[in-house]
């Protein structure tokens, strides 16, 4: 009976039209949508990272390398090979962190980035092109940049590395990609390969309708658990293992 109701007032608010008068609100309703998952998420999770500085006033950017310093102990990752993974290279910053803390000669890595800047709006304040950076190069032969959107070049990475996806070790995948569409795409192509005790880094977490309902979406589709073992800047920041 109450199914049969459910579809009778569903069938009549789409023929009527009367959804119309959400229409111009859509953008804000998902917002306050994400934002109170977001909210309580971390008010379920805030005692969850071992690393943590919730809560604090105002955001110090540099807390993100306390976040890799953490994990690079935690994990032992100085004395093992892994597959480090950077979407959103930029001005390198983070790439060249890792990798002149991560020597052990087999470890390689990668960097996904167009260097032309957001392929798309972000948010109401960066706009497509925004964060453009060059391209730099390094002397350490054990880096890879694919440049170029992801959607166009992650794929042709996998394809041509499968035996360096499936290798035994850690992973460690760096997303700053910022935007909801590019976060989702990667965890997405990234899955089949995703393993136990692999580590995901994201650098705006928070930020409730891009990386955050990337993140939702990614655990509830693809049924994966991702564990937050590092969260700074009132988890702006926040590193997940995979479980």
């Amino acid at each position: 009976m109450f199914a049969k109701l459910n579809r009778f007032v569903k069938d009549l608010i789409l023929v009527s039209g009367v959804g119309y008068l959400f229409y111009p609100f859509r953008k804000v309703l998902l917002f306050l949508y994400n934002l109170g998952l977001l909210t309580h998420w971390i008010h379920r999770n805030k005692r969850l990272p071992a690393n943590t500085d919730y809560f604090t006033w105002g955001r110090n950017y540099e807390k993100r390398i306390n976040g890799f310093e953490y994990i690079l102990n935690r994990y032992q990752l100085r004395d093992q090979a892994f597959l480090y993974m950077e979407f959103g290279v930029a001005s390198g910053v983070s790439f060249e962190w890792w990798l002149q803390h991560a020597q052990h000669p087999e470890t390689t890595f990668w960097g996904f980035d167009t260097f032309e800047g957001l392929p798309e709006n972000w948010g109401p304040f960066y706009k497509k092109g925004a964060m453009a950076h060059t391209e730099k190069a390094y002397v350490d032969t054990r880096y890879r940049f694919f440049k170029g959107i992801f959607q166009d070049t992650l794929a042709d990475a996998i394809e041509q590395n499968r035996t360096l996806m499936r290798r035994e070790g850690i992973k460690v995948i760096l997303l700053d990609a910022d935007l909801f569409s590019s976060t989702l795409f990667v965890l997405s192509q990234l899955y089949p390969y995703l393993k136990r005790g692999d580590l995901i880094i994201l650098d705006e977490f928070n930020v409730p309708n891009h990386e955050f309902y990337a993140v939702k979406l990614f655990q509830e589709c693809f049924y994966r658990k991702l564990e937050p073992v590092s969260a700074l800047n009132n988890f702006y920041q926040t590193i997940f293992e995979v479980q």
